[in-house]
């Protein structure tokens, strides 16, 4: 499989995980001796749990038994949810991200670090520092949910 593009195993991929109602986040193919490591990154609303990954792992797993882009190449499939650091870029990102901190380099220069609020089809809203500011999408670059040890809230 380490030959096979890393798009046409993504295309073959997306209907499948799509239907089973995640995002393909990401896909790639690394060599590991012999074999493969074909890692796939999947998300949706709400998030995925350990019993989600092991559910939609299964699935992309026959998949790719299934599909002749896997060929006779053994591979270690490796499926997990984005991590922390993943760059929201696309509107979904945005919408999973409300109620977390944020930092974003802003289009016109500069950036902004603020609470989502809101993700709809045209802009976000920030709560920055008690004060709403609302931002179309094309005004943000990349955004970068900040790690929070505590909120401040009681527990």
């Amino acid at each position: 499989m380490a030959a096979v593009s890393r798009h046409r195993v993504r295309d073959a991929l997306e209907p499948v995980v799509a239907a089973a109602g995640y995002d393909l986040e990401d896909v790639s193919i690394t060599a590991a001796g012999r074999r493969s490591v074909v890692r796939v990154v999947v998300d949706r609303d709400g998030g995925v749990d350990l019993d989600a990954v092991a559910e939609i792992s299964r699935t992309i797993s026959a998949a790719l038994d299934a599909d002749a882009v896997a060929g006779d190449t053994p591979y270690v499939l490796e499926v997990s949810s984005p991590g922390v650091d993943r760059p929201l870029t696309e509107r979904r990102h945005w919408r999973r991200a409300i109620g977390r901190l944020v930092q974003v380099p802003l289009a016109e220069g500069g950036s902004l670090t603020g609470r989502v609020v809101a993700a709809g089809d045209d802009d976000v809203t920030f709560d920055v520092e008690g004060s709403e500011r609302r931002l179309g999408y094309d005004a943000l670059a990349a955004g970068k949910v900040q790690v929070e040890f505590s909120r401040g809230e009681a527990v």
